[in-house]
């Protein structure tokens, strides 16, 4: 009998046979199937089967299927390559590897891709944006006009945790949004999960976008970049050791601080307006069983008026990574990160001159194991320690300025957690993902801690030396299941519960640099969440479409606000300031997406609600988040006009945020004040905008050197959404009040030029 038959594993890494990158989420299977892995995030895989003698397929999407006709009798490695395929058409796909997989995997609320894949996407300015793109998903919203920043199933900005090769990203936006920090030809795989979170990671309750870089070109030496109106960029990549070593160097910088110089105002003459980042990534095949990475993300803006008034903020991370493959079924890696995000605001004029610096450093070691036990069987468990400390914002001002300074203690917390996860496939029907993080975060001196009485006012103080002065000790249970109603169809559902000690404060819809971070603290409790999902998944016509319809409800404990009139820059009194709630998001989710043919793209469609609870707000009764929005649709399409020719399109529908604007006014001395009453009890306009490109890759016979343009037009006709509302005294008509709307973008046009050799 089978079930008695000698059992081997084939293991192995896959990768590009052009480049030597590593493939995530490769399949390997035997040519009937009943056999089936795939590969992790470093390209290993474990295949548990009786001897004899298989055909092993290894597939990969937009990749040549490789068969391997082997003889296994005894454990066997197998490292292999696959060869890209040179006929494929410029199609956008969004999806697991596996063609399947949407259907078959117990993980929900989760999407991969690749810049490869979203290349056709229209974007502002025309450059591949990672995050711009993603606000195109089900259940992920856009920050407003032109922003970078993104709000998942109802929560807050600062509950998405954004990690590059593992390192957390603060503020991940050039420009004040108008660029993401991510420069997309350096990247090479994302997964972004926002629901059923696997129980590797913590510390956000929202969603996690798990962002890898690319290795570098084991085998040549290539080039790759392009050249836009506003914004240029370079990535170079080679072998330092063929097959055994390589590095990649990838930079991009705006030029629209050289336009100012042009002015003959010799203020905006001196003014700058400009961002920069770099990627950076060595990697060293020690032997078969250990690599070793060695990544880094450098960014930076600088904005300023003259000598007047001065703005920069930048990230900075480090990743030392070391993969090893103890046998066939034990896989490890091991990760000491370091990540570092600051701001300064400098202002200098006759009588003031003073500057406001804030800083996060993170210090991170993470071990993860994973037990590949049979192929229905894999369990992943680790340890992470975290170091963190928040200068919050501190001014510091000049003896001859009438501005005095002023100094926040700095806060700092280690946060601790253990993990275990199974993922389990009973029988043929039925998959199971269920897992505990167990999470420990210890607020520490040293510093001066406030209590505050019910109207914020502070009533005493105590000094913790360099030691403990108070643990949050969370269980984090994880659950996700599918179960395939037939061969093309599943439902599902998922559980998490997560606690985040980080928290930002901010009192607008999109997020800024400037933004306030402050670490769970003696008057700060950790965010939990409780999210539960349930989804059916179809395809049809083999898989070459794609439907899902999820329903979430996510419960939020400990939420922030502010009392009315707070202040947030250097106050050494801030969480004096802060009101405490709850709050709430559920909503459906739709998702069309088409695979096949010259038409590609996708349809999704979100109906949500979310809404705050606070006792000091509205006489505690529920009102909107600010981010809450009934409906946000999406529609992605790209069409292969000819094999030179691509053409794509996006078109976006939002109901315009929550905001709080003015009931009445009242006059002091002769000016006009505004009063308020319900909290975001009004609503922006609804937002809606077209955005076209084309792009054109002429074929010539030289592959070695490849080049293509894409023009773009985002906001086509011209619609001048509300960007902000205000109000004022009507000059024309006497005791009345006028509101005015500001638009930030009317029509765009851009072109790039890109290239790679």
């Amino acid at each position: 009998m089978q079930g008695f038959a000698q059992q081997v594993v084939l293991s192995g890494i896959l990768r590009d046979a052009s480049t030597g990158e590593t493939l995530i989420g490769a399949v390997v299977s035997t040519d009937n199937n009943v056999y089936a892995t795939s590969t992790n995030a470093y390209g290993f895989f474990s295949l548990t089967l009786p001897a004899g003698r298989y055909k092993i397929q290894l597939s990969y999407v937009g990749y040549e299927t490789k068969v391997e006709d082997l003889e296994l009798s005894s454990n066997r490695r197998l490292n292999s390559e696959l060869k890209p395929l040179d006929n494929v058409l410029d199609e956008v796909v969004v999806s697991a590897k596996k063609k399947d997989g949407n259907v078959r995997d117990a993980q929900m609320g989760a999407f991969n891709m690749t810049m490869e894949e979203i290349k056709n996407v229209p974007i502002l300015f025309g450059e591949k944006d990672l995050l711009k793109t993603i606000q195109l998903l089900p259940g992920v919203q856009s920050g407003g006009e032109g922003s970078a920043n993104f709000y998942v199933r109802g929560g807050g900005s600062d509950q998405n945790l954004i990690l590059l090769d593992e390192a957390t990203v603060y503020n991940a936006s050039h420009l004040l949004g108008f660029f993401s920090t991510f420069n997309s030809d350096a990247i090479k795989d994302v997964q972004l999960y926002k629901g059923g979170i696997p129980a590797q990671f913590g510390g956000r309750i929202s969603s996690v976008l798990d962002i890898a870089m690319l290795d570098g070109n084991q085998k040549r030496f290539a080039a790759e970049g392009g050249i836009g109106l506003i914004a240029s960029r370079l990535k170079i990549e080679a072998p330092i050791v063929k097959d055994k070593s390589s590095f990649m160097l990838s930079g991009r910088r705006t030029y629209a601080d050289m336009f100012l110089k042009l002015s003959n105002d010799e203020d905006i003459n001196k003014s700058k307006l400009y961002f920069y980042d770099l990627n950076a990534k060595l990697n060293f095949k020690l032997n078969d069983r250990n690599t070793l990475y060695l990544s880094g993300y450098f960014g930076k803006d600088d904005l300023g008026y003259s000598d007047l008034f001065s703005f920069d903020w930048g990230n900075a991370t480090a990743t030392v990574r070391w993969n090893h493959i103890f046998n066939d079924k034990l896989f490890s890696n091991t990760s000491l990160i370091y990540s570092d995000f600051t701001y300064n605001v400098q202002v200098s004029s006759d009588d003031t001159d003073f500057t406001i610096a804030s800083k996060i450093l993170n210090y991170d070691l993470k071990q993860d194991f994973s037990y590949y036990a049979s192929n229905n069987s894999t369990i992943r468990f680790g340890l992470n320690a975290l170091r963190q400390s928040i200068q919050p914002a501190s001014l510091s001002a000049s003896q001859s300025t009438n501005v005095n300074s002023i100094s926040v203690d700095t806060r700092q917390g280690i946060d601790l957690a253990a993990y275990i996860s199974h993922e389990w496939k009973p029988f043929d029907r039925l998959s199971l993902i269920y897992g505990l993080r167990i999470n420990d975060f210890m607020v520490m001196g040293p510093g001066t801690f406030y209590d505050f009485d019910a109207e914020g006012e502070a009533l005493g103080e105590t000094y913790y030396g360099t030691r403990v002065a108070k643990h949050y000790f969370n269980l984090e249970p994880r659950f996700s299941a599918s179960y395939l109603l037939s061969e093309k169809s599943s439902v599902k559902a998922s559980y998490n519960r997560i606690a985040q000690n980080l928290h930002q404060l901010t009192n607008t819809t999109s997020s800024l640099p400037t933004d306030q971070y402050v670490v769970s603290s003696l008057n700060i409790k950790p965010q939990i969440a409780n999210q539960a999902a349930v989804g059916y998944f179809r395809n049809f016509m083999d898989d070459g479409y794609e439907f899902s319809m999820e329903a979430y409800y996510k419960y939020m404990q400990n939420q922030i606000d502010f009392r009315n009139g707070a202040d947030l820059q250097a106050n050494r009194f801030l969480e004096g300031e802060l009101l405490f709630g709850i709050g709430r998001a559920y909503g459906l989710e739709w998702y069309v997406r088409k695979n096949v043919g010259k038409l590609t793209g996708w349809i999704s469609y979100t109906l949500a609600k979310s809404e705050r609870q606070f006792d000091g707000i509205d006489g505690g009764d529920w009102f909107r988040a600010r981010q809450d929005r009934t409906h946000d649709l999406s529609v992605v399409g790209m069409y292969a006009l000819s094999k030179s020719w691509t053409l794509g399109t996006t078109f976006v529908f939002n109901t315009g945020n929550a905001v709080t604007f003015p009931s009445g006014k009242y006059e002091v001395d002769g000016k006009s004040m505004f009063y308020y009453t319900e909290r975001n009890g009004y609503r922006m306009p609804n937002y809606y905008r077209l955005d076209l490109s084309a792009t054109y890759e002429p074929q010539k016979p030289n592959k070695r050197f490849h080049s293509s343009w894409t023009f773009g037009v985002y906001n086509a006709y011209n619609r001048r959404n509300a960007y902000i509302i205000d109000f004022r005294d009507s000059e024309t008509t006497p005791n009345a009040t006028e509101a005015y709307q500001v638009a930030l973008f009317g029509i765009i046009p851009s072109v790039t030029w890109n290239f790679k050799f």
